[in-house]
Order: C-alpha cells, then sequence, then structure tokens
C-alpha cells in the first residue's frame, strides 16, 4: 500500500450536496467541501482505505419520479449502493449509515486521489441537503 505522507492516523473527508446550490440532474456530481467552501470535498489520497462513515440528512430528498441516488468514491456505489429517494435513508432527516462498517469487505481502497460523489438517475432531484463523511487511513 502506498504511504499517504504526514501519518497514519485516522484521517476524515467530507462533502456536502444541497439542491439550491448543486442542482439535481441526472448525472455523477462531485460533492463539495462540507464547509461551504467552493473547492471539491473528500480529497481522498491515492492507496487509502475508507474504513466507515457516514450521511447527515439536513433536508429530505425529493424528485419528480421514483430518482435513485448512490454515493461513489472508488467506483459507483460503493459507499452506498443506488437508493430510490422516497425511502431511506433519504426520505427522513437525521445520521444514517453508509456500507463500509470497518469490516475488510465493506473496506474501500482508493487507487488514484478520489472526490466523494454521489450518482442521481432515473429522475432529476427537486430538493435535499446532505452531508457525507468518510473516515479512512
Amino acid at each position: 500500500m502506498p504511504v499517504i505522507e504526514g501519518t497514519t492516523r485516522l484521517k476524515e473527508a467530507s462533502g456536502e450536496y444541497d439542491f439550491a446550490v448543486d442542482g439535481g440532474a441526472i448525472s455523477t456530481i462531485t460533492l463539495r467541501s462540507a464547509g461551504g467552501a467552493a473547492s471539491l470535498g473528500g480529497n481522498i489520497p491515492n492507496g487509502s482505505v475508507i474504513l466507515e462513515g457516514y450521511i447527515e440528512v439536513d433536508t429530505a430528498v425529493t424528485s419528480g419520479g421514483a430518482a435513485t441516488i448512490g454515493i461513489n468514491s472508488e467506483a459507483a456505489g460503493d459507499l452506498l449502493a443506488p437508493i430510490t429517494v422516497a425511502g431511506a435513508p433519504w426520505s427522513t432527516t437525521g445520521r444514517k449509515s453508509n456500507i463500509p462498517a470497518s469490516t475488510g469487505v465493506t473496506t474501500v481502497k482508493t487507487t488514484a486521489a478520489r472526490n466523494l460523489a454521489i450518482t442521481v438517475a432515473a429522475f432529476a432531484l427537486t430538493a435535499g441537503k446532505f452531508r457525507v463523511v468518510v473516515f479512512y487511513r
């Protein structure tokens, strides 16, 4: 595994989606830094292993139909498989789990520097705001 310069301790990456800022078109949307900055969120170095994380839904996500959202880092849906916005975790506010759960089979290893992103499919989104937070080594 490549060495991540500077430290071996657990690190955090986060990104934010806000319909009012990012729109909701059917596409892959790179999440912004959760602090509100215009820079891309969650710059995760090459060779990192994403161990766990969560989603914090501030405003429930809605669409004009059965839209799905998946959360990506290394590959489509590797942090959360595409799920319709009419159900959990998108339809209610609060903190929700994602796929990596600090077990070998659920961790995600990056093969290049990556940013957190979502993939919107089937229908465009019409509202919603949430943050994705992951912890990696």
